[in-house]
């Protein structure tokens, strides 16, 4: 059994995508709990000793000067959950509702949030004995944090809403009995340290961060491809041009391409058939790499974001303070996130335009127009064209920024706010759509290449061989009209599984940072 231990200090980004994707286990680290059960203990005091403060003897948000007795405590963080559950639409993938639920767990073990130790090993248990809240994926401001979605993940602490039990959807009563956990009762500052944080946002976020990470590798493998398909020039990609300019993705991915093309005989150099490519070729490197420093930019955000305290109050036992600010604000995970969907919609803005090249009679080069053998009878890849240009247009809609706005809440005591998860949501769904523009420069590239006669017979380049035989491993060359979504479908297994690039780095190694 793979087990991921829990800290609150020392969580990755491979971490997050082991314990959601790979059903890795999480165990809490043993010196964790002195300071789970000093926090825990100072929240006591301060309820015992009758102390005003925020979200412990107080209301939430606009009613935080309506004082709560100690008797009421517990009933108050029941409230609380209860009432937040207000999220709206389709649940969450289940990878992300792990996520989250790790997330939650390794902020609360860092030992200032006043929480049990019992409730967060409750917590813990549900993730290892697969009870996954059902969770909307609309209804978060990102401040003060993910309140909505943070509130199903308690819901099923408490035996309430709906969760999924090994992947069926029931009663979280039921799947708690099932699954041999005792639901918990919460009581004082309990809910409020569930609830008050960026977990769903950044859970989110981070997983499509990994995904990013995994699509611009195959951007740089489609890419190849398609330099094969019209005899690009490789002068382009040397590194004397680069290390000019040396922004680190732009160097990465100029070395990458000169690695997958190397050896191949399909290629030319500068002068030889024309002076000099088109962007969407010539500057493959600087617009890859440029996506490539975003996504590491993005990525050392949420390796800050997934160790650190997201609560309010923030509890110091030691300095005998419990410190109300604003740690839950999404600010620093939406802007990043923004960025994110952004730097993804690039990489399909750029494949769409090697996809016209590939197609279009008047630029291709000479291959058959539209890829079809013959052209007028059979459509070929005119309308794959269509669907890629669509998914563009799409994300360009998407990539505005969620982050520049903001509503004010709770009476407009809450009057700024994030709209993180939204950044995070928009960013996942440009990744989607990014990762099947891909497909279709993939599939393209493959069907030009084998449609070229001045080169038949000519080898591909080390790194682009190895693609181009997974590819056609998987579905064949298209000699007349087919139902080309079927098509879209067997490429997309194997964009999906990552097949190409595991075989590409079994021959060429792939520079990302």
């Amino acid at each position: 059994m793979s087990i991921c231990i829990i800290d609150g200090m020392s969580l990755t980004l491979e971490d997050v995508v082991n314990v959601a994707r790979n059903n890795y286990c999480v165990k809490l680290a043993d010196h964790a709990v002195e300071n789970i059960k000093k926090s825990r203990d100072y929240v006591e005091n301060l309820v015992n000793e009758g102390r005003i403060v925020y979200g412990i003897t107080t209301g939430f948000g606009k009613f935080s000067d309506v004082s709560v007795s100690k008797e009421e405590a517990k009933e108050l963080q029941r409230n609380l959950i209860i009432s937040h559950a207000c999220g709206i639409g389709d649940h969450f993938a289940l990878d992300i509702v792990r996520a989250m639920m790790l997330l939650r767990a390794n902020a609360l073990t860092k030992g200032f949030s006043g929480i049990r130790l019992e409730t967060l090993e409750t917590l813990i248990e549900m993730i290892n004995k697969d009870v996954i809240p059902a969770v909307p994926e609309k209804g978060s401001l990102g401040a003060s944090g993910d309140l909505a979605p943070l509130s199903h993940i308690s819901l099923t602490l408490l035996g309430e809403g709906d969760a999924y039990y090994n992947g069926v959807l029931m009663d979280s009563r039921e799947a708690m009995n099932k699954a041999g956990i005792v639901p918990i009762e919460l009581t004082s500052k309990e809910g409020l340290a569930l609830i008050n944080g960026t977990q769903a946002m950044t859970a989110v976020g981070a997983l499509v961060t990994w995904d990013a990470i995994n699509l611009l590798k195959l951007s740089d493998i489609s890419a190849a491809l398609t330099m094969e398909a019209l005899n690009g020039i490789t002068d382009a990609f040397r590194p004397e041009l680069h290390n000019v300019r040396p922004h680190t993705g732009q160097v990465c991915s100029a070395k990458n391409m000169l690695e997958l093309l190397d050896g191949s005989e399909r290629t030319s150099s500068q002068g030889e058939i024309r002076v000099q490519d088109a962007y969407s070729l010539r500057c493959i490197p600087q617009v890859h790499g440029a996506s490539k420093d975003a996504i590491n930019y993005v990525r050392n955000k949420i390796e800050i974001e997934i160790n650190s305290v997201t609560d309010n109050p923030v509890i110091f036992a030691d300095l005998d303070r419990a410190i109300s600010g604003g740690n839950f604000h999404g600010q620093p995970m939406a802007l990043a996130f923004d960025f994110l969907g952004i730097a993804i919609s690039e990489i399909a803005n750029i494949s769409e335009r090697r996809i016209e090249r590939l197609i279009n009679p008047q630029l291709s080069g000479g291959l058959p127009a539209f890829l079809a053998e013959n052209g007028g009878l059979h459509s070929g890849f005119m309308i794959a064209q269509y669907a890629a240009a669509a998914l563009v247009s799409e994300n360009k809609v998407l990539a505005h920024p969620a982050s520049v706005d903001s509503i004010p809440s709770s009476a407009n005591q809450e009057d700024h706010v994030s709209m993180g998860t939204i950044a995070a949501r928009k960013a996942r769904d440009i990744h989607f759509n990014a990762s099947r523009v891909l497909v279709i420069e993939l599939i393209s590239a493959c069907q030009a290449i084998d449609m070229d006669k001045n080169y038949e017979g000519k080898k591909l380049g080390k790194g682009t061989e190895a693609a181009y035989n997974t590819i056609r491993a998987a579905l064949p060359y298209i000699a007349k009209d087919e139902i080309m979504y079927r098509l879209f479908k067997k490429a997309e297994d194997i964009v999906d599984s990552n097949d190409i690039v595991k075989a590409v780095e079994k021959v060429v190694t792939l520079h990302y940072s």
